[in-house]
């Protein structure tokens, strides 16, 4: 064949044979080396380039490209050495044509082969060409894994970097357009470009500005125009805020510069005025808004350069104006017309009158008008002023409104007041005027402010005069206003004002003051010297009382005030609008005027005025109209006439002829008009109730000489007493006449000012000296009797009064000494003195003295006397005639001897007032006795209620029998030191005085308190005051210096005492005392011998007495332990016998016990016995018992842990605790295993019943340690022991010999039977039997069958019924015949023998028989119907039911159950169960009877017989906890009915709250409204509500 080929070599048939053969075998190596399987068509249309595609091409997974690559791709580039990296290259490309145009995803698997593949290239520049194409085809937004690849090679350094970000920058921005929609556009300049920037923003996204920033970075745009358009955009959504944040968050150049944009864009939107609508006044507001706020943050960050920083306030200023405009007044201004002044001023105007307008329109009550517009006076100037419709107030209606008007207008406060004042005043409204004028005053007090108030002030006189209407508020005093602005005026005004303001100060006063005499109708009387708005008038004086205040007749203001105004006017009149510099209106500085007469105007209105005064008698304004008028005049013609020749040439000669005889002609009438006011005047001040003396004396001036002091003199003489206005005319008097230098009438006057200084100053004391007035000084001696008599004299007014007249003033001091200290009114008061000033208190004239004020003036009265002898002798005659009782009067009387003649030995003073010392610190607790009575008689003294307080002085000062009568009533602890004081200072007997204090306090003290004591129980208090009481009688006898007498005194208390501690506490202090003073070596015999028998005697008395108080002070004074006192040695033996002592040891914890070791030490120490040598008796006497406890039906396990059965292990135990435990347990340690009785001599054999004895007290007494440690044996082995004890001894008592060992060792079952076998006929060895086989668990059948009918031939109940209750828990027992048996006859065994009424123990017993029934094994065999009965017929109901309700059928039951609670009352069975079954052993069963009783009661409609019983609670709480909705709703409305409806209420409450505790499905609404139960408690809560 291969020669047929070789043959064939060149034919074209073998060419395509040999290019077949190649493609195959190129084909089989593709598919075994390179694992790609195709088809030789295919393979014969591509070619190497392509079959590297197509492996790739196959494979699905991107993963997989790199492996594919390595196994297959690179070893066929090898092969037919084409590079690698450009295939690479060439195919991502190719893959990328061909798929990059059928996307249907935002993440094509293509991308991800492509990738794979760029990471399988090595050359960096063919994988940055390839980075290239993937970026220009891949799917925006790019994928993460794109993402990532482009980001990882633009960190890399390589030469097409730039080119690659320049095509990632491309990429973004194409990326970011597409957000807004846009796929392809091309920006070919930068106008495109904002247009694209604004449509961005426009969108309104969170990105919008972020990306027109960057579109603007890219395109190389100014980022400030961004901000500038985006901060356009804000303010036409109303996002003001928004932009400015945006703001302040730039650099702050870039912010100035955009602010600057944004106000020139500002000025241009609110410089458009035509064809404004709602919308853009919205626009216009929130513009001017943005730009405030702006500007102000622009301001804050400007530092350098100042000329930006004062354009920047300028803009600010401006559009806060134009914001507020219109914001509070709907003013729409632009920024052109807002830099018009002339335009600001016009719209000034223009809203005042718009906001008089409106308040017109309101206190009209007329609706307001919908709009306001004000007329424009120009083309420049337009205002609307309108309501506005969300209820903000941009009508001018308010002045605060007006006054921010006037600030955005550039117009100060101060101007716009004082237009609006002048606008008020115009209107007449005075009352806005003048508040308007007083905020003026008050915020800017400048000389502008100064002319407007003497302006205004001037006004309102012309207005008053013409009577012009005015609004003026109620109860407002307008002259005295008008006279404040002049004031106030005065005070800012400029100097070419000011004369003129004090001119009208002046007219206004004198206007005020005529109008204060006025009766006005609406506002009433009006006070002199008002106070106006709380500020006190410039013009009032300081002292009401001493200024004239003259009476006349009210005047009528319509008729004085227009004539008073027109005087003012006169005075001043209206000027122009200008005022020049030293020019003045005023009448008195005026200069004169051709053809003009200023004071002809003035004398007709004067003249008028003049008259209306005189006629009403207000002559004091008439006086002063009358001086200053013709002051004014004067001054007038003065000052235009100081150079008459110059005078001439102004005003000519006949000018000066005329005004002289103008001026000569009102002299006249002046002066004549003067002279008849002043007298009347005078007249006036003189005869008022407080002479005003200044105005008198120059009222007095005015007048001559003659005319003066005959009125004087004739007022004096008609003034009768009122010497204050005597004195008063007296001083004006002597004034004049030294002014005259007439000095006779001077003394005149003088005589009388000093005695009407005496007739006022004696006046108030209630002495009149009318008798003696204007009389001679001998005369004047008269008065002083009448004077010292009067309890408010003091001596400095008799020496002053003395003196004034030339009066001996000696003698006047010692009458008022004497009558001052025996005077008898007030001496037992006391007066209190303010301040401690001796002279009576004002409002306290009448208020007698107190003894020590009395003293105290006195005592300070007697040294001014230069003779005291006198006084003294008078002095001691009155001491004896004085009352005893009177300690004031007596000590008034010694103390004033004493100061006046310390030398006197006529009485013992200082006694006598240390005496008087003590008795003043003593109050009596005796009534007076018949001596003091007797004394009292016996001096012509009257009896006084001091004498049941105070004791007798002069009694007291004899040293007889009569000081002890008197002394002895008064004795207790209180009054002990006070009397033992007065017993030293008078040198009585101490002694005596000690035993009556020891005699006081047992009879006073000590005796009610034993009394009280003995009548109640013993309480801590009483016996602490017992305590007390007994240290003072100790302490008191021990004061006694003579000891025989303090013996005797304390044994006679004891004598009389009864039994008890105080008792023997004295007889053992008389037994001290009494020993004390056979102690003395100076002892007479006969009274030692009395002493020996004496404390024989009471050594016997002490010991019975202590003793007994011992058994008392534990409370064991019982007879038969009182009647044993004088055996100490059996009365301790009977205490240990003490019923208490068994109590304590059975239950420590329930009651207090006395003490008995402590009483049995105490009387053992009181009598000397020793407690020892009892202690042992009673141990054999208790231990060694030889009597047997056979009737006992007790288990041994009793004897084993328990001892309280048996009285005298108790004692044993009880009486071993006199010693510690130790102690104890080795006393009875060697008892157990000693043959006879090892304490004492009586040599008693011991028995195993005495070993078991000692035993249990030792098990009982020690603790383990010690246990073990003496017997050498664990402590449960001693217990075991024990009971072995126990069954030897009942052995040893049934003649049994056993000792220990054998017991231990034997078989317990065979000894059993054995001892059945021989003693099965003894009841003490069938109960012994029956205890071993317990204790051993010897069950056997017929043993225990015999044993249980041989303790019911010996009717062991009781043990019986414990045996049963071990057996039942051996079930093999329960086969045994006789055990049913053995039941039933246990539990019918108390029915035999109990009868009524039952005794505890019979209680007791039927308790424990309930008890056994339900334990009962057989109880459904038993006759639970018959126990019920036999439990009824002895009234225990409780336990019959709860028997019935042991009876297995239910029905049976029932019908048993209400039979029974038919037949009987079912209050009783509830009473029952709370007394006798309230123990745990019953187990549900009290629970089921009460549960079954109150069903009943309420199924019966008897519960009312439970609602006055204390089960009442408990039926409530069944039916709650039962959860019984109609019984419980039944038993709520049955408590409403009854009137105990808190008790429904809490019923109701509690129910529902049980119900939501158990939960459960919830009920509809309707249902829950339907509850009666929460019904009722609703409308109970609402009813309280």
């Amino acid at each position: 064949m291969s020669i047929n080929l070789t043959e064939d070599y060149r034919t074209e048939e073998v060419e395509h044979l040999k290019v077949l053969v190649t493609n195959l075998r190129q084909l089989c190596d593709l598919y075994a080396k390179y694992n790609c399987r195709l088809s030789l068509s295919d393979f014969e249309m591509g070619s190497t380039r392509s079959m590297a595609f197509l492996m790739l091409d196959k494979v699905l997974a991107p993963e997989l490209i790199p492996g594919v690559i390595e196994s297959s791709v690179r070893p066929y580039a090898l092969e037919h050495r084409l590079d690698l990296d450009q295939i690479l290259l060439d195919y991502i490309k190719d893959l990328l044509d061909c798929c990059s145009s059928q996307i249907t995803s935002l993440f094509t698997e293509w991308e991800a082969k492509a990738v794979a593949v760029l990471h399988c290239m090595t050359d960096t520049n063919l994988v940055m060409d390839a980075l290239l194409e993937l970026m220009y085809k891949a799917v925006v937004p790019w994928s993460d894994t794109i993402e990532k690849l482009v980001q990882h090679h633009l960190e890399k350094e390589h030469p097409k970097q730039e080119l690659l970000k320049e095509s990632y920058r491309l990429m973004e921005m194409k990326k970011l357009l597409r957000c807004y929609g846009i796929r392809n556009l091309t920006l070919s300049n930068s106008r495109e470009t904002m247009m694209l920037v604004r449509h961005i923003l426009k969108q309104d996204l969170p990105t919008s500005l972020e990306d027109s920033l960057k579109l603007a970075k890219a395109y190389k745009l100014s980022s400030s125009h961004i901000y500038y358009i985006h901060c356009i955009q804000l303010l036409e959504h109303n996002k003001r805020e928004k932009c400015i944040a945006q703001l302040k968050k730039l650099p702050p150049a870039e912010t100035e510069l955009v602010i600057e944009r944004l106000t020139s864009w500002a000025r241009l939107q609110l410089q458009i005025k035509e064809h404004i609508c709602e919308e853009l006044k919205k626009l216009r507001m929130q513009v001017a808004q943005m730009l405030v706020e702006a500007l102000k943050y622009l301001q804050s960050i400007q530092k350098d350069d100042a000329l930006k920083r004062m354009e920047c306030e300028n803009n600010l200023k401006m559009f806060t104006a134009i914001a507020h405009l219109q914001e509070d007044f709907d003013i729409i201004l632009t920024p052109e017309e807002y830099d018009d002044p002339a335009v600001r001023q016009q719209f000034n105007q223009q809203l005042i009158t718009a906001y008089e307008n409106t308040r017109a329109w309101w206190h009209s009550g007329k609706k307001h008008p919908d709009k306001v517009n004000i007329i424009k006076p120009d083309s420049k100037a337009k205002a609307a002023v309108a309501n506005d419709p969300d209820g903000k107030t941009k009508t001018l209606s308010t002045e605060a409104g007006l006054h921010r008007l006037a600030r955005h207008l550039q117009r100060t406060e101060q101007e716009l007041w004082a237009d609006l004042a002048v606008r008020a005043l115009e209107a007449g409204n005075v009352e806005k005027a003048l508040k308007i004028l007083s905020e003026l005053y008050q915020h800017h007090p400048n000389s502008s402010t100064g002319r407007v108030l003497f302006s205004t002030a001037q006004r309102l006189c012309q207005m008053l005069e013409d009577n012009v209407p005015m609004v003026l508020p109620e109860r407002v005093n307008l002259p005295a206003l008008i006279h404040k602005l002049a004031c106030q005026a005065v005070t800012i005004c400029h100097t070419d004002l000011l004369l003129d303001c004090v001119e009208l100060c002046k007219g206004t006063r004198g206007a005020a003051d005529v109008y204060r005499q006025c009766q006005i109708d609406d506002y009433g009387f009006v006070a002199k010297d008002a106070v106006l708005n709380g500020e006190d008038d410039s013009y009032a004086e300081s002292t009401v009382q001493d200024v004239f205040n003259e009476d006349g007749i009210v005047l009528d203001p319509v008729s004085v005030l227009p004539v008073q105004y027109k005087i003012t006017t006169s005075l001043l009149p209206l000027s122009e609008s200008t005022f020049h510099s030293l020019g003045c209106s005023c009448l008195s500085y005026c200069a004169l005027q051709e053809g003009t007469d200023f004071v002809r105007p003035l004398l007709g209105p004067m003249a008028t005025m003049l008259q209306s005064l005189q006629e009403c008698s207000q002559l004091e304004l008439a006086f002063r109209l009358l001086l200053e008028s013709y002051g004014s005049i004067l001054q007038h013609f003065v000052s235009n006439n100081m150079d008459l020749a110059l005078s001439m040439k102004l005003h000519g000669n006949s000018r000066l002829v005329r005004d002289k005889q103008t001026l000569d002609a009102i002299e006249k009438t002046a002066l004549s008009s003067i002279k008849v006011v002043v007298v009347s005047l005078l007249h006036k001040v003189l005869n008022w109730r407080v002479v005003d003396c200044d105005l008198a004396i120059g009222l007095c001036t005015i007048l001559c000489k003659s005319e003066v002091l005959n009125a004087l003199w004739k007022i004096i003489t008609s003034a009768w007493q009122n010497y204050s206005k005597i004195m008063a005319v007296a001083m004006v008097g002597a004034h004049f006449s030294s002014l005259y230098d007439d000095e006779e009438e001077k003394q005149k006057f003088l005589s009388v000012i000093t005695d009407a200084e005496w007739g006022i100053k004696l006046g108030k004391l209630g002495v009149s000296i009318q008798p003696v007035f204007r009389q001679c000084s001998e005369t004047k001696r008269n008065l002083i009797p009448i004077l010292v008599k009067n309890r408010k004299i003091t001596a400095e007014i008799l020496q002053e009064y003395c003196n004034a007249y030339g009066l001996d003033s000696d003698s006047a001091v010692s009458l008022f000494i004497t009558t001052l200290l025996l005077q008898e009114e007030g001496e037992y008061k006391r007066g209190e003195l303010e301040g401690g000033d001796p002279v009576l208190a004002p409002g306290d004239e009448d208020a007698p003295l107190g003894h020590e004020d009395i003293l105290e003036r006195a005592l300070r009265i007697v040294p001014q006397l230069s003779s005291t002898r006198d006084l003294v002798i008078s002095l001691h005659t009155a001491l004896s005639k004085l009352n005893p009782y009177n300690y004031e009067r007596i000590e008034r009387v010694l103390k004033t001897i004493q100061t006046a003649d310390e030398s006197t030995t006529v009485l013992p003073l200082s006694q006598m007032m240390g005496l008087l010392q003590h008795l003043k610190s003593h109050i009596r607790i005796s009534p007076p006795t018949d001596l003091e009575n007797t004394y009292l008689l016996e001096n012509s003294l009257e009896g006084t209620p001091l004498s049941n307080t105070r004791l007798p002085f002069h009694l007291l000062l004899q040293t007889n029998h009569y000081f002890w009568k008197i002394i002895s009533p008064e004795m207790n602890e209180e009054t002990l030191p006070t009397l033992l004081l007065i017993s030293k200072l008078m040198k009585v007997s101490l002694d005596k005085l000690y035993a009556l204090a020891v005699n006081h306090v047992v009879k006073h003290d000590l005796m009610p308190l034993l009394l009280d004591q003995a009548k109640r129980t013993q309480a801590h208090s009483s016996k602490r005051d017992t305590a007390t009481v007994m240290q003072n009688i100790f302490k008191y006898a021990l004061c006694i210096q003579n000891l025989e007498l303090a013996a005797a005194t304390i044994h006679k208390i004891a004598q009389d005492l009864p039994l008890g501690a105080e008792k023997t506490m004295l007889l053992k202090f008389s037994l001290e005392l009494v020993q004390k003073l056979l102690k003395s070596d100076t002892l007479e015999e006969g009274l030692r011998t009395r002493g020996e028998m004496l404390t024989s005697k009471l050594q016997s008395q002490y010991q019975r007495s202590a003793t007994e108080n011992a058994l008392m002070s534990f409370q064991l004074d019982c007879p038969e332990l009182l009647k044993l006192t004088g055996l100490p040695g059996r009365l301790i033996v009977a205490l240990f016998e003490h019923s208490s002592v068994v109590e304590s040891m059975k239950s420590p914890a329930g009651q207090i016990y006395p003490d008995i070791h402590t009483v049995a030490k105490e009387i053992a120490s009181i009598n000397g016995v020793d407690l020892l040598k009892i202690r042992n008796i009673l141990l054999e006497k208790w231990l060694c018992k030889t009597e047997q406890s056979n009737v006992k039906d007790v288990q041994p396990q009793d004897h084993v842990t328990d001892i309280t059965d048996d009285p005298d292990l108790m004692r044993v135990v009880y009486l071993l605790q006199m010693h510690p435990m130790d102690i104890s347990a080795r006393l009875l340690s060697p008892i157990l295993t000693a043959e006879t009785w090892p304490l004492g001599g009586s040599g008693l054999r011991l028995t195993f019943e005495h070993r078991s004895r000692v035993l249990l007290c030792l098990i009982r007494i020690a603790d383990s340690a010690t246990l073990e440690a003496l017997s050498h044996t664990p402590k449960d082995k001693v217990k075991y022991y024990l009971k072995c004890y126990v069954y030897l001894s009942q052995l040893e008592a049934l003649n049994i010999p056993y000792n220990l060992e054998m017991f231990l060792i034997s078989p317990k079952e065979g000894m059993i039977k054995g001892l059945w076998k021989n003693h099965s006929n003894e009841p003490q060895a069938v109960r012994l039997v029956a205890d071993l086989c317990l204790e051993y668990e010897v069950f056997d059948l017929q043993l225990w069958s015999g044993i249980l009918q041989k303790l019911l031939v010996f009717n062991m109940t009781s043990y019986l019924q414990n045996i049963l209750e071990t057996l039942r828990a051996v079930p093999s027992l329960l086969e045994v015949p006789s055990f049913f048996r053995t039941w039933r006859s246990v539990i019918l065994a108390p029915f035999m023998t109990a009868s009524l009424p039952l005794s505890p123990h019979q209680q007791t017993t039927f308790y424990k028989t309930f008890v056994l029934l339900l334990k009962c094994p057989f109880l459904l065999n038993l006759d639970l119907i018959g126990i019920a009965k036999r439990f009824a017929q002895f009234s225990l109901m409780a336990y019959s039911l709860g028997t019935l309700l042991l009876i297995p059928c239910s029905k049976k039951r029932e019908k048993q159950i209400q039979s029974f609670l038919l037949s009987c009352n079912p209050a009783v069975i509830l009473d029952q169960l709370e007394e006798s079954m309230n123990t745990g052993e019953l187990a549900g069963i009290p629970s089921q009877i009460r549960d079954a009783v109150l069903t009943f009661l309420f199924q019966s409609g008897h519960y009312q017989t439970l609602m006055k019983t204390e089960h009442f609670q408990a039926l409530m709480k069944h039916f709650v906890l039962k959860g019984l909705s109609e019984q419980v709703n039944e038993l709520v409305k049955y408590l409403v009915n009854h009137n105990r409806k808190e008790e429904a209420v809490a019923l109701a409450q509690e129910y529902l709250r049980c119900k939501e505790l158990k939960g459960g499905t919830k009920t509809s609404a309707k249902a829950a409204c339907s509850d009666p139960i929460k019904e009722f408690l609703a409308q109970t809560m609402e009813s309280r509500g």
